[in-house]
């Protein structure tokens, strides 16, 4: 089987005609023709349906153009790696980064990048956990870095476990409940200010009920939501609501003493499970080394 007839089949099943396949793989339409009934020959069987002027795939064909894609989307990015680590280079990277994670490496990360490796492409984006893993699979971005707790296990994804970072609440220095409450905090007091949080799993949002109960159901519980972290800390520092979430992304604002994190008195154990997700059985990219060496540092330091 011939990677060139694979790539001329997919621009058949993309276009649904011979004439635009054949003008966008810079060929005639005699020599596409032939290149399809090689691979039909290969394949045993008929992957269009010729009928007059209309092409339609067969159920065969429909088969082949999936598996064909990932196979030419592979072999390019192949050719891609060998030819970059030919010349020294690392060549492109875009990860999509949930919103824990984004809040406490985007930032950092491109500020790296402009340092230490000033000609790589990087591309950051930040969305629902659900956007990102379809991009991923459509191989819109390379690489995720999110709560696995939000991330269904799947055969083509490769989860990699990196850290658990604590969950917590966090006011701004000198909110009511700090001199109220010197000695803990009770979940109750917590409820009469507005609570500020990423949209949580299923799983948190369990912990969470269990612990407090049914009061600290998150669908409920939470009166600011948004998928930015720096947006909704940014809110906690000028106003009396308080921040739900991973702690450690606030620590700029902890470090400096214009947030504190609340002592509960009945402290709550949750934890985020970070992990670095790729496609399972992917070419890796020369400089995917560089980010997951990143991530795996940044966010344990």
């Amino acid at each position: 089987m011939n990677l060139r007839h694979l790539e001329h089949w997919l621009a058949l099943a993309e276009t649904g005609s011979f004439s635009r396949a054949a003008e966008k793989l810079h060929i005639t339409q005699s020599a596409l023709s032939r290149s399809i009934q090689a691979l039909e020959d290969d394949l045993g069987g008929m992957l269009v349906d010729r009928v007059g002027k209309k092409n339609e795939l067969t159920p065969l064909g429909r088969a082949v153009m999936e598996r064909a894609r990932r196979i030419v989307h592979e072999a390019h990015e192949l050719q891609q790696g060998a030819a970059l680590l030919q010349q020294g280079g690392l060549g492109t990277l875009r990860v999509g980064l949930g919103s824990g994670p984004g809040a406490m490496l985007m930032t950092p990360w491109l500020v790296y990048m402009a340092r230490h490796h000033p000609t790589v492409q990087v591309t950051v984006s930040r969305g629902s956990t659900e956007l990102q893993l379809t991009q991923l699979r459509e191989r819109q971005l390379d690489a995720l870095v999110v709560d696995m707790r939000r991330v269904e296990a799947a055969p083509d994804l490769k989860i990699t476990h990196v850290v658990e970072m604590r969950a917590g609440f966090v006011c701004r220095q000198g909110h009511p409940l700090l001199s109220l409450h010197p000695g803990g905090v009770p979940f109750e007091a917590v409820l009469s200010f507005p609570i500020a949080s990423i949209q949580l799993s299923q799983e948190v949002a369990r912990l969470l009920v269990d612990h407090y109960g049914p009061q600290a159901n998150p669908a409920q519980m939470t009166t600011l939501q948004c998928e930015d972290i720096a947006s909704l800390l940014d809110v906690v520092r000028q106003t009396d609501a308080i921040y739900l979430g991973i702690v450690g992304a606030a620590r700029e604002g902890l470090v400096q003493g214009r947030l504190v994190e609340l002592g509960m008195s009945t402290p709550w154990q949750g934890q985020a499970r970070l992990a670095l997700i790729t496609l399972a059985g992917r070419t890796e990219l020369p400089v995917m080394s560089v980010f997951r060496d990143f991530v795996q540092k940044h966010l344990i330091d």
